[in-house]
């Protein structure tokens, strides 16, 4: 499953990249897009394959979204915890 994952801090976006890729994730650092503001302004594209990327989730993550028809649609925010 390919989703954008945002991050409240630049280093758990660095962290998250670094646990990610042990589960044999393809993950990648990258700017957050405009309409996915966030509070670091550093996301993480992630390719799950077939796990949910809602099985990994960090005190550190803002939010994660799925691409959709153009833009994104939020599957989970922080607050929703």
């Amino acid at each position: 499953m390919n989703c954008v994952i945002t991050f409240f801090n630049h280093f758990g976006a660095v962290r998250y990249k670094n646990e990610a890729g042990r589960f044999g994730w393809n993950v990648q650092l990258s700017p957050v897009p405009r309409s996915l503001s966030s509070s670091c302004g550093t996301c993480v594209f992630c390719d799950t394959g077939n796990d949910d990327p809602l099985g990994f989730i960090t005190d550190e993550m803002e939010q994660v979204a799925l691409p959709d028809g153009g833009g994104y649609r939020i599957i989970w925010r922080a607050e929703d915890s």
